[in-house]
């Protein structure tokens, strides 16, 4: 519909240019005198209004421009849903019907409804509804046809657990689409405790888990059913799957969601556990940015090396970035900044300082920390860390982060090995 009601997968050069379910014979002569001026074949119309339609849809391809009667459906506004989850995105459809009420025209058309008319219906009126259709298809195929911008995907691993990497994900989506304007989705792949939709006040749904039940089911349809709107530009597939309830799965659905949401969203940002990494490493396989999230502690340089060093052989074209979180400026850290980036050899890009005060502030409110506190050092550090992501697509090469940062192979360079030597011998923490 033009506002697509639901995605399939018809290219729109396949489709016909019409199809029309009416429900009398008069409208039908009318509907061929109209669709002849255009040179369309009068084979594509049917009788049987609305069901008709579904049925027939539901089975075949849709076509550019959908006619359908309505006159001999009771609610029209809600019997319109089973249109919806059988339309291809980019159908512009147009709809006759006897319920002379602007509300219900005006209801119709926020559905994604091109135009609606009374019957009994005018040749003339029926002429330019689909004149106006061809034309807003037009429209909508030079839009296709224009630059764009190619699709920012994200990943946000928090090597510990507790560093705030959710946070962050949820803050960085959030700061993408109110910030850059950008059609983003959250994918927050902790199943059982994931905060993703909790840090935005909303409910998660249960889109997740019935992917993965489900994975053949994974469309434009249902990405668009399964997330849950935080806002006109982000939406977010999160989980609480029962916690007695175990969950198993080869990561396939996982793939596909990343696949549907590069086709729905400009951008992508990954909440991806460390755990679900190693199980389904193919997860990482298009990531443009992977930011890795650590505290400046002995096990956060421990599993930092680790993990650039496994990224190095399976995300070669990433690029890494190493954030430290939760730095608390007055106590200080476990271990000196420069010492943590001398044993992981990879500079820390990006440090957020740890506040409490805010942190709490924004769950009271059930905002994400960029919005519930503008301006602090926290929301203007995570601001600096999404313009860096943003930034990269500018540049449009994707770098070889391992080749520019040395990611160590087995263990720490001998300049911080010292650092280690009153646990042991750190060659056999990684």
């Amino acid at each position: 519909m033009n506002a697509p009601l639901s995605s399939g997968r018809t290219p729109a050069a396949m489709r016909e240019p019409y199809a029309a379910y009416v429900c009398d014979d008069a409208t039908a002569e009318i509907v061929k005198a109209a669709v002849t001026d255009f040179g369309w074949p009068s084979e594509k119309i049917f009788k049987g209004g609305l069901r008709n339609a579904v049925q027939s849809l539901s089975v075949s391809a849709s076509p550019q421009i959908l006619f359908v009667d309505l006159s001999e459906v009771g609610d029209p506004l809600n019997e319109i849903n089973a249109l919806a989850e059988v339309t291809e995105p980019g159908t512009s459809v147009i709809a006759v019907g006897h319920i002379n009420d602007v509300r219900l025209y005006r209801d119709l058309v926020s559905s994604g409804i091109h135009d609606y008319m009374l019957k009994p219906c005018n040749i003339d009126h029926v002429r330019d509804s689909f004149a106006n259709a061809q034309s807003a298809l037009f429209a909508a195929k030079q839009a296709d046809n224009s630059v764009e911008q190619p699709h920012l995907m994200t990943a946000i691993i928090g090597v510990r657990g507790g560093v705030g990497a959710s946070t962050l994900a949820t803050a960085m989506a959030y700061q993408l689409s109110q910030v850059h304007d950008r059609t983003t989705a959250l994918l927050d792949l902790d199943i059982y405790f994931g905060t993703g939709a909790l840090g935005l006040d909303i409910e998660p749904g249960r889109g997740l888990t019935d992917a993965i039940d489900n994975p053949s089911r994974i469309d434009g349809l249902f990405i668009e059913r399964a997330m849950v709107k935080a806002n006109d530009k982000l939406s977010v597939l999160s989980s609480e799957a029962p916690i007695n309830q175990s969950i198993h799965t080869d990561g396939s659905a996982f793939y596909q969601l990343q696949e549907e949401m590069r086709a729905a969203f400009e951008c992508t940002v990954v909440d991806l556990p460390r755990d679900m990494l190693v199980q389904h490493p193919h997860l990482i396989a298009d990531v443009q940015t992977t930011i890795l999230l650590c505290e400046l502690t002995l096990a956060g340089a421990r599993d930092i090396i680790r993990m650039l060093s496994w990224l190095k052989s399976n995300a070669p074209t990433s690029e890494i970035l190493v954030v430290a979180s939760r730095v608390d400026t007055k106590t200080g850290s476990e271990i000196h900044r420069k010492d943590f980036e001398k044993s992981i050899e990879h500079s820390i890009d990006f440090v957020i300082p740890y506040d409490a005060k805010i942190m709490h502030q924004a769950a009271k409110l059930g905002k994400p920390v960029v919005e519930a506190a503008r301006g602090s050092k926290v929301s203007l550090m995570i601001a600096q860390i999404t313009k860096r992501v943003i930034d990269r697509e500018s540049t449009g090469d994707a770098k070889d982060a391992n080749a520019q940062t040395g990611a160590p192979q087995t263990a720490a360079s001998e300049k911080g090995k010292s650092l280690f030597s009153k646990f042991g011998d750190f060659k056999k923490l990684t």
